[in-house]
């Protein structure tokens, strides 16, 4: 399932993804020293993430709880085939060109590539 998750949303999916089932208010304690997000802020974008398909919702009990719909690995990989093809038209080549160039990679991101690259070939 692609389901794209903004920038603000991806905060309240680590919560979830750490600790779920998780109420509106726990996810409010968790963000609001960080980000100063009210209570009203929470609830408009859990009430955004539902209808995409982010998260469910079971309100059975006192109080609504949320889970995440799609896992940490599935939102990571969407997102990198986003940024790709918004930054480096869709080649992973230019990625890994220009972190080299920039000088962005330790000689151990250099071998965990290389093995990587290798690990897939056979």
């Amino acid at each position: 399932m692609a389901v794209q998750v903004t920038e603000a949303e991806w905060k309240i999916m680590e919560c979830l993804w750490d600790h779920a089932p998780q109420t509106m208010g726990e996810i409010t304690a968790t963000l609001e020293p960080a980000t100063g997000w009210t209570r009203q802020t929470v609830i408009t974008l859990l009430k955004r993430m539902t209808e995409k398909g982010a998260v469910s919702m079971d309100d059975s009990g006192r109080a609504k709880k949320y889970v995440p719909l799609i896992t940490r690995e599935e939102a990571s990989t969407e997102e990198t085939h986003k940024f790709l093809r918004h930054v480096f038209r869709g080649k992973a080549s230019l990625l890994v060109n220009h972190l080299v160039d920039s000088g962005d990679l330790s000689p151990e991101d250099l071998q965990d590539i290389l093995r990587a690259v290798h690990g897939k070939k056979k």
